[in-house]
């Protein structure tokens, strides 16, 4: 079991079960699942960015990625139906706690002039969306074989019922939200 698994089971239930009030164990939010999302619309012309992106996605969270398509035809774009125009990758479990571990202790504290991350990206559902401008933020990383820098979209999915839920399970987590 991961230490953050452990920290949520032993100190971050209690804590909201008394700051929410909730009867049941079953009621206080937790970490369903975070999703990891690359656009490449350089697709439709080069094949190969989808590739480097899908060895950039398995490379930071050690799992395959899965190919989104498109879902309309758009002619200014070039366009079709079903044209592959993106990645994305779903953590669950054991393995999302350790990225989620990784992302707080190891990406987010080495962000130059770091001050914290914004508490308004909920999306009403206590779910959270964080996005960045290159892949590069991420240690495993090697710069010297990337292609090119690609905007990763990263969002975490909770039980929480309200933002005011998710923004306190993921501060107990150690999300480093900035102070207002």
């Amino acid at each position: 079991m991961s230490l953050l698994k452990e920290k949520y089971r032993k100190e971050i239930v209690p804590a909201l079960k008394e700051r929410h009030g909730y009867k049941n164990v079953m009621q206080v939010p937790r970490l369903e699942k975070v999703v990891l999302n690359i656009g490449v619309g350089e697709a439709i012309t080069n094949a190969k960015a989808l590739e480097a992106a899908e060895r950039d996605l398995a490379t930071i969270t050690g799992q395959h990625a899965v190919t989104t398509r498109a879902k309309k035809s758009i002619a200014a774009f070039k366009l079709r139906t079903g044209m592959p125009i993106g990645l994305k990758v779903t953590l669950r479990g054991e393995r999302m706690y350790d990225f989620f571990d990784k992302l707080v202790n190891a990406v987010l504290c080495h962000i130059r002039d770091f001050q914290g991350i914004s508490r308004d990206s909920f999306d009403g559902h206590g779910n959270y969306t964080l996005a960045f401008r290159e892949q590069t933020m991420f240690p495993e990383i090697d710069h010297e074989k990337i292609d090119r820098l690609r905007g990763l979209e990263l969002s975490i999915v909770t039980t929480a019922k309200t933002d005011e839920e998710g923004r306190g399970l993921l501060g107990l987590l150690g999300m480093p939200f900035t102070k207002e």
